[in-house]
């Protein structure tokens, strides 16, 4: 089989979004398509593995246009809603309308082994038997921890943040660990991105990724950095940690921790500004970053 740089999990769905004094809207909308798309500006080898049900193939073609190699079952697709009920845009309540079929390994085609980002949606013992079985298999891993925190409700059907028992073997297996700032209070208790990347960090967590409306904060090694978003309006808030994190990981694949931040951080700016996947090019970060293109592309070049 094809080997890959990074292989994104998860399933797709669509989602009603309510923004605080705006108008309803829908979109096709899950961390998988998100993240794989960000990923995908780079040069580097993408694969998602997902799941799609009978007559909804077009949520597949944004993945497609995008270059994204497709491992694809048959299967439901989530429905969600996302209201908004303050000006606070990590205010946020998430309902599930329709799950999706959890994800386990014997679900996951023969790859060789490489950097896989799981973002998929479930029982948080469901999904650490996922991340068990991929580690034995000789895989590198990146795990969304919103699939953990995010627990329904059976009878509202809301989404609410639980702290997770299994967290410390999670944090322990994961190479790189993305959450958001509400996220990471609901495991560690505490209000402040350091704060709780130190937490994370004592835990077992190797890299901690933590995304806010300000920006982001990585962690490595005791070392903090953080980035400023530089977004001019918030109309793309949904999918922000997803796309982070989408460009960080193959960034990061071959560059610092500092360097991955302000170059996801910049690209993330530019999705938070629409709705939808990010549609931009390289270009657009660099220009965002304050990088020549041909500067960027010499240096990947001279590394091969």
């Amino acid at each position: 089989m094809k080997p890959y740089d990074i292989i994104f999990i998860g399933q797709l769905g669509t989602g009603t979004i309510i923004p605080f004094k705006g108008s309803p809207f829908i979109e096709q909308a899950s961390p998988v398509l998100f993240a794989a798309i960000a990923a995908s500006c780079l040069r580097k080898k993408i694969a998602t593995v997902t799941r799609v049900s009978e007559g909804e193939e077009y949520l597949l073609e944004p993945l497609k246009t995008a270059g994204v190699d497709l491992f694809v079952e048959r299967g439901e697709t989530m429905q969600y809603r996302v209201v908004f009920k303050t000006a606070d845009i990590d205010q946020r309540q998430h309902f599930l309308i329709k799950g999706a079929k959890q994800f386990a390994i014997d679900d996951i085609p023969p790859f060789e082994p490489c950097l896989v980002h799981l973002c998929c949606m479930g029982a948080p013992q469901s999904q650490l038997e996922l991340m068990r079985g991929l580690r034995a298999r000789g895989f590198r891993l990146s795990v969304d921890m919103q699939s953990f925190v995010l627990q329904p409700d059976s009878e509202t059907e809301a989404l609410h943040p639980k702290d997770v028992h299994e967290k410390k073997e999670i944090l322990s297996i994961a190479d790189f660990v993305k959450l958001d700032a509400l996220e990471a209070k609901a495991l560690t208790d505490a209000d402040v991105l350091q704060e709780q990347a130190n937490i994370l960090e004592g835990w077992g967590s190797a890299e901690i990724i933590i995304t806010s409306s300000q920006g982001a904060l990585a962690q490595r090694a005791g070392k903090a950095t953080f980035v400023k978003f530089t977004n001019a309006s918030t109309r793309g808030r949904m999918g922000r940690g997803d796309t982070l994190i989408g460009s960080y990981l193959p960034y990061r694949l071959d560059y610092s921790v500092e360097d991955s931040l302000q170059f996801a951080a910049a690209l993330t700016s530019i999705k938070i500004e629409s709705p939808g996947p990010f549609r931009g090019s390289l270009h657009d970060v660099l220009e965002r970053m304050g990088k020549s293109l041909t500067d960027e592309i010499s240096a990947e070049d001279q590394k091969r």
